[in-house]
């Protein structure tokens, strides 16, 4: 008979009961067929614990192999009967080293089992040949646990598999023995029942909320996790013994919260209370910025520790990145663990473990993003600990627990690196308080501890008021004013002066006869024009027009004359930009272009950027034009042999006409124009391409006019990437030269036909 007595649990935990504590020698066989939260956790140390004291098995036991059988037998020889003394004394030879205990526990388990298959008609070679397959597995995979049996601390199998027939009769001898084992199926219990229908050998456990397993859950993948944990609890090293309580106890009211007394916000002494806000619009437009100044004031006045940032976060610089510490990393762990070593406050150990935790937190949650690598993280990295260490002094000097200092950013965040910081600093202690008083200039940063408040009204602020001497506080009329403007201009067809400022330029394919209609038309007129959460969609024209109609040179120069207009440039051969030209952006090009990207911060910094003096928007415009211009393609050889560094410099280096009228370009009204005279055999240089298609992207009308019909402007292009319009209006006509426009007349000539000539002689 067994020693040992199946039993029903009560909850999951009774599996690390000790033995001394169960009743009457419990053991427990339990399948387990489906999931919850509390299964999960119980899977996971229960693992744990196999591993230590135990056995795991993921997937069935493998059959013995000729070399176990040949071991057996010239061991144990070939002699065999079902007799309970006989398979005790067979175990003292081939397990010694399990007691008199474990050896009585396991060879009275087998017997039982044996006795029940001859119950059942199994003749005695098959009971010899399970006994054997049982001896081998006892002494293969089991040997380890049979020499714990009836230890206070029940051994554990973790078995991961629909067992075979023979399987499970292995696992109830071990059951009987005095072994506690899970079954996990993650298929249900079809197969099993199929083997032992009135669940005999073990119990099904069974829980209100259980669902199936994951599909991609297995012992590997919980293996795979739990060291993953380990490795993230390596990168943490010595936790801080003090914690942020970010936003849980405000009242959502804004800048009231912020006013709120520290000593006021919370009493556990192993909390620090901080608000991480960002507030979108203004609530009062004519006393918001009164507002603003008062409550930096009286912060200052009250000693608190204060820093305001506008519009951007100044980017380290090249003495900030050279003291950092860093190498090349190959792993996660590998770059946190040596980029935390550049922390460091010995003034106060515990604020210094409170960084390293943020910074931590911070580093693992990018190294999720799709597009992360050890490259982009070593850089993120980086920049957050030149920025730690700028405002560190300012933020902490003198800093004790529970001391909450405040950051204000006013303008929301511009990119990726920045939102990565406030990040950061709202999980040490600090208040951090983002204010966007343009409500539709929402900024990049998401996170879950963020509260955030939206306003109805907008002031266009940049900067905030530190100075009573910079307050500007709109009267009742401006504000008056303002709301008139509103109302005239959103969504009512009429356009503000440069009320946009991005556009996305597409070119309209017309009859040629459109082109005349439409070259002096405002854009806002066009087919296609439209406004989509403050996007223009501006319509241009890019024609190119071979021959000349009815081979009337004459008409043919007043219909190019009718095209001029004040902010039309005119190019009257090819190579506009010849090949090879001195362009001083190029010996940049390779830092302002990586990865695929324009690299827009350093091409600002460069001393060689001349376009730093446009307005912000007429900046962005270009930048993203050009992005636009490497990232479609149109230019014969980008990605392939470096051209796109061409396209870089060739676009950072425009003339300063062009320049300008970029600068003045309104995407609601009349755009600059183009017009480009190919008379001869001379093509666009690649400069030429590259420049005439930039325009075209950023907005400009282009008409390149080819009396010639040659392929002048096509060279450069890729194949199916010619993004002009070809018309075809007359007679191809050679050796045409360029006349002195202001003697061409404005209006088109009537020719008389040479019957209108012949009567009129005669009369």
């Amino acid at each position: 008979m067994s020693v040992f007595n199946q039993k029903e649990i009560r909850s999951l935990g009774d599996f690390f009961t000790p033995l001394s504590s169960r009743t009457d020698n419990s053991v427990y066989f339990y399948r387990i067929n489906g999931c919850n939260d509390e299964i999960l956790d119980f899977i996971g140390k229960y693992y744990s614990s196999a591993r230590q004291n135990g056995v795991v098995l993921e997937g069935k036991i493998p059959n013995p192999d000729n070399k176990n059988l040949s071991y057996y037998n010239e061991m144990m020889g070939t002699a065999f009967r079902n007799d309970k003394t006989f398979i005790s004394q067979s175990l003292k030879k081939w397990l010694p080293r399990m007691n008199s205990y474990q050896n009585d526990a396991v060879s009275g388990a087998i017997y039982d089992t044996l006795s029940g298959l001859q119950k059942k008609g199994k003749n005695e070679n098959m009971l010899k040949n399970a006994y054997i397959k049982f001896m081998c597995w006892l002494y293969y995979k089991f040997e380890r646990i049979v020499t714990r049996l009836g230890n206070d601390e029940v051994p554990k199998i973790l078995y991961e598999a629909e067992p075979g027939s023979y399987d499970l009769m292995l696992l109830r001898i071990l059951s009987g023995a005095g072994c506690d084992i899970v079954l996990l199926q993650y298929n249900g219990d079809g197969t099993y029942l199929g083997l032992d229908p009135d669940s005999e050998f073990s119990r099904e456990y069974r829980t209100a909320d259980m669902k199936v397993f994951p599909r991609e859950f297995s012992l590997r993948s919980m293996r795979d996790k739990l060291a993953e944990q380990e490795n993230m609890q390596k990168i943490y090293g010595p936790l801080p013994s003090i914690l942020n309580c970010t936003n849980a106890w405000i009242k959502g009211k804004g800048m009231d919260d912020l006013k709120t007394p520290i000593t006021s916000r919370g009493n556990d002494p192993k909390l620090y209370y901080n608000c991480f806000i960002r507030i979108n619009g203004v609530e009062d437009r004519i006393n918001y910025l009164n507002e603003l100044y008062q409550f930096q004031f009286d912060q200052k006045n009250s000693g608190r520790r204060l820093v305001i940032v506008d519009e951007q976060i100044p980017q380290p610089t090249f003495e900030e990145i050279g003291k950092i510490n860093k190498r090349n990393y190959t792993r996660l762990d590998q770059l946190v663990r040596d980029m935390d070593t550049n922390i460091s406050y010995p003034q106060n150990p515990e604020l210094q473990k409170v960084m390293s935790k943020a910074f931590t937190d911070v580093m693992l949650e990018l190294s999720q993003e799709k597009d992360s690598n050890m490259n982009r993280l070593t850089n993120k990295a980086v920049y957050l600990i030149c920025w730690l260490k700028r405002y560190i002094p300012k933020l902490f000097q003198g800093w004790n627990m529970p001391d909450v200092s405040l950051f204000i950013y006013m303008g929301g965040c511009r990119n990726e690196n920045e939102a990565s910081f406030l990040k950061l600093l709202a999980r040490l202690p600090v208040d951090v308080l983002i204010l966007i008083p343009d409500k539709n200039k929402k900024g990049m940063l998401e996170d879950k501890l963020l509260y955030e408040i939206t306003y109805n009204e907008s002031l266009n602020v940049t900067r905030y008021p530190q100075e009573a001497a910079s307050l500007r506080i709109g009267t009742v009329a401006y504000h008056a004013e303002k709301e008139l403007d509103k109302v005239m201009y959103e969504d009512s067809g009429l356009y503000r002066n440069q009320q946009y400022g991005r556009a996305d330029p597409i070119v309209l394919t017309t009859t040629y006869e459109e082109v005349d209609i439409y070259w002096r038309e405002e854009l806002k007129y066009r087919p296609n024009f439209k406004v989509s959460n403050d996007v223009v969609t501006i319509p241009v024209l890019f024609s190119k027009a071979c021959g000349v109609k009815n081979r009337d040179v004459e008409n043919y120069w007043i219909g190019v004359k009718r095209l001029f207009t004040s902010d039309t440039i005119v190019f009257d051969h090819f190579p506009i930009i010849p090949s090879g030209a001195p362009n001083p952006m190029k010996q940049e090009s390779g830092i302002f272009f990586k990865n695929g990207r324009l690299q827009k911060e350093a091409i600002k910094r460069s001393a060689l950027y001349r376009y730093g003096v446009l307005r912000e928007e007429a900046q962005e415009h270009i930048l993203d034009k050009l992005q636009v211009l490497i990232n479609e393609r149109f230019i014969r050889g980008t990605f392939e042999n470096g051209t796109e560094y061409t396209i870089v410099a060739t676009v950072l280096n425009l003339d300063k006409t062009i320049v300008r009228l970029i600068q003045k370009f309104d995407f609601t009204r009349v755009n600059p124009k183009v017009i480009c005279l190919s008379l001869d055999e001379q093509s666009m240089s690649l400069e030429d391409t590259i420049f005439i298609t930039f325009l075209s992207l950023v907005g400009f009308d282009v008409a390149v006019f080819v009396p010639t019909g040659y392929q002048t402007i096509e060279r450069y292009f890729n194949p199916g990437k010619e993004p002009f319009v070809e018309h075809q209006i007359g007679e191809y006509m050679y050796d045409l030269k360029v006349p002195n426009f202001s003697r061409v007349s404005d209006k088109p000539v009537t020719k008389k036909t040479w019957r209108e000539k012949f009567f009129k002689r005669g009369n």
